[in-house]
């Protein structure tokens, strides 16, 4: 793994703010408040490089082709989460994105010593995947430092994969050695290096717009509703039976019984006959 020379280090350069611990509830919360403010400024800055990078994983998705995220710490839990909301939201099967974190499943709910030290381990564990080229490796490294992510994204691009990252620091290491590189510069944390905070937001945010994009050029939403949700509740069972109604102009009571019929509110639609 190749180091770059004395690269910029934002996440961990001190807060703009001192003695936290003499502030007020009030202080506290109005100022981290501010600080979050210029999350999506930071994200903003970066949309050429997201859409670009976004572009190139709808193409090979509709083909077949899967995302994969590497991450450690609060960014590989971001990578998990995004990757468990798809198929209840879009009705996609759960290995079409995959998040991958350091330390395992374990690592999700507590530290796993060393885990994220490993450069071999991210890509060992995408081969049992048995990845291809028309797959996507997203390193989230809020530091752009970490072993695991720039091992696994090193080895992916060596092997053909479309790899990308998303990082809080300029011309990092894993900015180097990814094809796309998604910098969202949101500056010092509010308590210094707990990158928990704005950094992992404008990670959140853009695992958001990138995914949710992906979705809706799959064709997983109809107009501006997911019409593919899993109905996993009775709420979400309401609202599928709202959509139907809204769309066919038929009675509660009927869009509900073809709705758990058919299983979602898009074969309900395809396949309704008056």
């Amino acid at each position: 793994m190749k180091k770059k020379d004395n690269p910029i280090n934002i996440t961990e350069s001190s807060s703009h703010y001192n003695h936290l611990e003499k502030m007020s509830v009030e202080e506290l919360l109005t100022n981290i408040n501010n600080e979050d403010a210029s999350v999506h400024l930071a994200v903003q800055k970066a949309l050429p490089q997201i859409i670009a990078l976004t572009e190139q994983i709808v193409e090979r998705m509709r083909r077949g082709g899967r995302v994969f995220y590497l991450g450690a710490g609060t960014s590989g839990r971001l990578g998990v989460l995004d990757a468990s909301e798809l198929p209840p939201t879009f009705g996609v099967p759960d290995n079409m994105v995959i998040g991958l974190i350091a330390g395992g499943d374990t690592a999700l709910r507590k530290a796993v010593e060393s885990a994220e030290d490993d450069t071999e381990m991210a890509w060992k564990k995408l081969c049992e995947y048995k990845v291809d080229e028309l797959d996507t490796v997203i390193g989230i490294a809020a530091s752009g430092t970490t072993p695991y992510v720039i091992g696994g994204i090193e080895q992916a691009r060596q092997h053909g994969l479309l790899t990308g990252c998303i990082t809080c620091n300029p011309n990092s290491q894993v900015a180097e050695v990814a094809e796309f590189a998604i910098e969202a510069i949101v500056g010092p944390e509010f308590v210094t290096g707990s990158t928990r905070m704005k950094a992992g937001t404008a990670q959140k945010m853009i695992l958001n717009m990138m995914t949710t994009t992906i979705m809706i050029q799959l064709g997983r939403v109809k107009d501006n509703q997911m019409v593919n949700m899993q109905l996993t509740n009775n709420k979400l069972i309401d609202r599928g039976t709202r959509m139907i109604i809204e769309a066919l102009r038929i009675s509660y009571s009927e869009a509900k019984s073809l709705l758990l019929k058919h299983g979602s509110v898009k074969k309900v639609i395809d396949n309704y006959k008056q």
